[in-house]
């Protein structure tokens, strides 16, 4: 992997998910790739937005907002602009943290509560805007994860599709790391019904699943997922 290049990797990774879609009997276009950025080399990152990624995905509040800023300038020093960039946070949001995250990020994924949301919605209402969020639910059940339980889930659903200044657009989730492809389509199958069932509840379109990461994306793509959530198999070891 090491003389492999940026370019190279996001061709095989495409690659890929124009695979899993061909075998679900899916358009290619409607899965779309967050490449996964956190604490990997700036330089990498550009090499990703010189072939053609630009949406990123960082789980920890203040290195990704240092980055957004960082990031915008080395791609101006490199001639590129950095307007078509999208940032997605993509780890446990804290309540702590709704102040510095919110207006921040293309969209929000890891939106855990009833209350969080409230805080999102009630901040972007002061800021005369709309905040774009997914629930994220724990489908897997894992008591180390963070998440709505899978039965509150529609119900939270219903209740964040009322409120003012949020944009919800659909559900997240992780599936049990290492677990096997029965058990990875059946977590990931479990969301899809969940905001199926939110859809009919809400009367929203809920167009978003973000579910899949390097090791199980494929499963993910035939069980309905249009974000998945790739670092390692793009840009390798962490550095940062």
């Amino acid at each position: 992997m090491k003389n492999i290049s940026i370019s190279q990797r996001l061709d095989h990774i495409g690659q890929r998910m124009a695979a899993a879609c061909a075998g679900a009997g899916r358009s290619e276009n409607t899965v779309r790739l967050v490449a996964v950025s956190k604490r990997i080399d700036p330089l990498l990152v550009l090499e990703a937005c010189q072939a053609g990624q630009w949406e990123f995905g960082e789980n920890r509040i203040p290195d990704a907002l240092d980055r957004q800023v960082d990031f915008s300038t080395l791609l101006e020093k490199h001639g590129l602009s950095p307007e078509g960039l999208r940032w997605h946070f993509i780890g446990h949001l804290q309540s702590r943290k709704v102040a510095s995250a919110g207006g921040r990020f293309s969209l929000l994924h890891g939106v855990d509560s009833l209350k969080l949301a409230r805080k999102l919605g009630a901040l972007a209402q002061t800021q005369g805007r709309s905040e774009s969020i997914l629930l994220e639910v724990n489908a897997g059940m894992e008591s180390q994860k963070n998440g709505l339980h899978p039965e509150e889930a529609v119900d939270v659903a219903a209740e964040v599709a009322e409120l003012p200044g949020v944009n919800l657009l659909g559900m997240m989730t992780m599936a049990p790391y290492g677990a096997s492809e029965d058990i990875l389509r059946g977590t990931f199958a479990s969301l899809r019904l969940l905001n199926e069932e939110a859809r009919q509840q809400t009367g929203l379109e809920l167009p978003e699943l973000s579910m899949g990461m390097s090791g199980d994306f494929e499963a993910a793509i035939a069980e309905g997922s249009t974000l998945v959530r790739v670092g390692g198999a793009i840009f390798g070891p962490r550095t940062l």
